[in-house]
């Protein structure tokens, strides 16, 4: 085994997990600057709002569009901010298990299942309303983009398929 190679992932009883698929595309590496721009438009998007909130929504939108890294990411940002595994593990179902959210976060939940899946083509009024009762002009705004920021992350992750697994809150990579 050379130094590049790291041994396979096993289970606590040795079975091997299946290997880790390659990555499509270093976006970030080929188009620095359209990286570094996404990474000041994440900032600027959060500025103001609830760190556990944004985990959420972040989370959220990468279940409705199934990006494994952003999962990976924002479910342990969320667990080392002090979210708590029930209410991540529940997320994936809000509708049927409102009662572990607050009003605030469910119309949060709401808004960004209606922005991520734009399958009617636009986001209901009364989806617009609660969130706008729950959350000031100034926040809702940042609330909205900060929806849209991550599903644009999602977007790179999916199609450029970057594996889950190696990322760490505190910015170390895991081997």
């Amino acid at each position: 085994m050379t130094n590049s190679e790291t041994a396979p992932r096993t289970t606590p009883d040795d079975t091997p997990y299946a290997p880790e698929p390659a990555s499509r595309l270093d976006w970030a590496a080929l188009a620095p600057d359209v990286y570094k721009a996404m990474v000041r438009l994440d900032a600027a998007s959060q500025q103001g709002l609830d760190r556990t909130l944004l985990e959420l929504v972040k989370v959220r939108a990468s279940q409705l569009n199934r990006c494994a890294l952003c999962l990976d990411m924002h479910s342990k940002d969320a667990l080392a901010a002090g979210e708590s595994a029930e209410r991540l593990i529940q997320l994936s179902a809000w509708e049927e298990s409102p009662h572990f959210y607050t009003e605030r976060e469910l119309a949060a939940l709401e808004l960004t299942d209606a922005v991520t899946v734009l399958t009617d083509g636009f986001v209901p009024d009364e989806v617009y309303a609660r969130a706008a009762k729950h959350f000031p002009e100034e926040e809702l705004a940042r609330l909205i983009a900060s929806i849209t920021v991550i599903n644009a992350w999602n977007r790179f992750g999916v199609t450029c398929r970057r594996a889950p697994g190696h990322y760490q809150p505190d910015g170390q990579r895991r081997p």
